[in-house]
């Protein structure tokens, strides 16, 4: 709140950058495969230094293994532009394996679901539970299924943390995050 952030207590300018983003996996809102195969968009994610057993434990933990195993030439399928082109769902799965085959320790996850089907949501939400665990996980989301079971909700309102807390508290507050829930309920009961 008053500004600064710390890293297991040590302010964040005085660490290395380059170590500082060696901590680090990214999930973004639309993840960019390149034009290789499936093992070495994954493999990218440890700088192209991961080893086969490790390319298939975070396809796993990421619930994209079943799925690139079906693929006719499997982790050789060549994605990208020029490739097999992948769905929304499939091209975030292998993204949620790129960022976690380096074992970070801080995950960041960019609207990771926003632009999916309720379908896919749900494969790749599971997929991100499983590998929040027992690490820091920072979530920029809009949607309520996304964060409602996080730990800390920080409500960001013009730059400014508006308030913060469990989902629950924040709803029997009744501030801006219990507003914002009433707004995303009520506009889903409309279009159902």
């Amino acid at each position: 709140d008053s500004g600064h952030i710390t890293l297991d207590g040590k302010e964040i300018q005085s660490l290395q950058v380059k170590w500082l983003r060696q901590q680090m996996g990214l999930v973004s809102q639309e993840p960019v495969l390149f034009n290789d195969t499936i093992r070495a968009n994954i493999a990218y994610g440890k700088g192209g230094d991961a080893s086969e057993a490790e390319i298939i434990a975070a396809a796993e933990l990421a619930n994209a293994h079943k799925f690139i195993s079906s693929l006719q030439k499997g982790y050789d399928t060549i994605v990208g532009e020029r490739g097999v082109q992948l769905s929304g769902g499939q091209k975030q799965r292998v993204a949620i394996a790129r960022a976690i085959v380096k074992n970070p320790k801080i995950l960041l996850l960019d609207e990771a679901t926003s632009a999916l089907d309720a379908e896919s949501e749900k494969v790749v939400q599971d997929a991100l539970d499983r590998v929040m665990v027992e690490r820091t996980t920072i979530i920029v989301a809009h949607r309520l299924s996304t964060i409602k079971g996080a730990d800390l909700i920080a409500v960001v309102k013009n730059g400014v943390i508006a308030e913060k807390g469990k989902h629950e508290a924040l709803l029997r507050k009744g501030g801006d995050y219990a507003s914002l829930v009433a707004l995303h309920t009520s506009a889903s009961s409309s279009t159902s």
